[in-house]
């Protein structure tokens, strides 16, 4: 399922590796299942916009985006519990062992709700039923931060949008 593959290495920090590939992203767009026509369209704009700009500016764009914005931490648990609440760390812990116990290995360092991370896990799963069921789990807040991303006039926010709906069709299929 490489279009949940693609969607995690987007909501990456952009790498210098990164940078040099978004050519051959593009190219794997009109193959790219279950991605609509729009989608793929979506996300041949964000390509353009991210080769557009010089590599520095596209890597300050993501550090100020999702690095110096709370409202756009790009971790699950922080758009669900306060920031003081203890329920967080519970609930990072039983992710980790959840994918623990499904052969998922995390980097050291990397903490389990981490958005590109989930979606990484989504593209191992087999089946479009899985993924998508797994995906409702993170449609409220990827939506949530889809609209903060849209006030600020992101080209990320038509990549969240894409996450969002990807759980919503999931809903409307049962």
């Amino acid at each position: 399922m490489r279009f949940y593959k693609l969607l995690s290495v987007l909501l990456e920090y952009p790498t210098k590796e990164f940078i040099e590939h978004l050519g051959e992203m593009e190219e794997t767009l009109p193959a790219l299942e279950p991605a609509t026509g729009e989608d793929r369209e979506t996300l041949r704009t964000f390509l353009a916009w991210a080769r557009s700009l010089p590599p520095t500016e596209l890597q300050a764009h993501y550090v100020k985006t999702f690095d110096l914005t709370p409202d756009n931490a790009l971790y699950l648990t922080h758009h669900l519990f306060e920031e003081q609440d203890r329920a967080r760390g519970p609930a990072l812990v039983r992710l980790s062992e959840y994918f623990t116990q499904q052969g998922f290995e995390i980097d050291k360092g990397e903490l389990p709700d981490f958005l590109p991370l989930i979606l990484e896990y989504v593209s191992t799963l087999p089946d479009m039923a899985s993924a998508r069921g797994f995906l409702e789990q993170t449609a409220d807040v990827a939506n949530v931060l889809a609209k903060n991303l849209a006030a600020m006039e992101s080209p990320y926010a038509a990549l969240l949008s894409i996450v969002a709906s990807q759980g919503k069709i999931s809903e409307l299929a049962a």
